[in-house]
């Protein structure tokens, strides 16, 4: 078992399909994942499951891909993991990539809209998209991810495939800014908006990744003096950046939805 615990959990999965709807049952969502390579002692560790679903959960993987081994089971019933009731609590600087986050959505779910209205060869909707990059690159690149890897991830071990994963998903965020970017130049509407769309898949995935998983993680680990710290470095880290910028973009993910209604009555006249 040593050799699947310390193998990426997509090459798992595709030998043994069981161990990711076992997975699927305790809440850990691996299936999905674009990339996969996070270890399966490193999932089920970072997941912090009580310690009887741990065993039962470890005790039904092993099973699946040992089902001729005799194998201890745990006492108790291998019941499924439950939704933890109620809102995860974060610290406070925690906290604050989170709210990041909320603005983030308000522009990735507006995308879908985007998508079906927005023209752009359009002077109004060429802007839209522009404005919609540089929101991108200065916020949820420059001003958030930033944050991410120049601050927080100097508090856990960068050689974790977990932390590995969200470095890619970052840098292939970039990859779809600079094709979008270039698309946009040549007028080539059909690759923006397939690289937009792929952005939006992979941040919407992204984000719950790191609410739901890494954050806590994290958090768990920090100690009292930590947290503190954390807060006064994400100041400092902030403080470099043009407080302009981050406003504009602020106002960009609140006032985006008005101007795509503006773009639909144009394209309805």
């Amino acid at each position: 078992m040593e050799k699947y615990l310390n193998a990426p959990i997509k090459e798992i999965i595709t030998k043994f399909p069981e161990v990711g709807r076992i997975l699927e049952e305790y809440k850990i969502g691996c299936v999905p994942c674009t990339l996969g390579s996070c270890l399966l002692k490193d999932i089920v560790a970072i997941h912090n499951l009580p310690v009887d679903q741990e065993a039962q959960l470890m005790y039904r993987v092993e099973k699946s891909i040992y089902p001729d081994r005799d194998i201890k089971k745990p006492e108790g019933k291998a019941s499924a993991r439950k939704t933890p009731s109620g809102k995860i609590k974060y610290s406070p600087p925690i906290k604050r990539l989170v709210d990041e986050h909320a603005l983030i959505k308000k522009w990735l779910e507006l995308i879908p809209a985007v998508l079906e209205k927005v023209d752009i060869e359009s002077k109004i909707g060429r802007q839209l998209i522009l404005d919609g990059l540089d929101f991108i690159r200065s916020y949820a690149d420059k001003f958030h991810h930033a944050k991410e890897e120049d601050v927080l991830f100097g508090y856990t071990d960068k050689n974790l495939d977990i932390i590995k994963t969200i470095l890619a998903d970052h840098e292939t965020a970039r990859g779809h800014v600079k094709a979008m970017l270039e698309a946009l130049g040549k007028g080539d509407e059909k690759t923006v908006f397939e690289h937009l769309n792929a952005y939006k898949e992979l941040l919407t995935e992204h984000i719950k990744k790191e609410d739901e998983i890494l954050y806590p993680w994290i958090d768990r680990g920090l100690s009292t003096a930590q947290v503190g710290e954390l807060f006064a470095k994400f100041d400092e880290a902030e403080v470099k950046i043009d407080k302009e910028v981050v406003e504009r973009c602020r106002r960009f993910a609140e006032k985006a939805e008005q101007r795509i209604e503006k773009i639909k009555k144009e394209v309805t006249k």
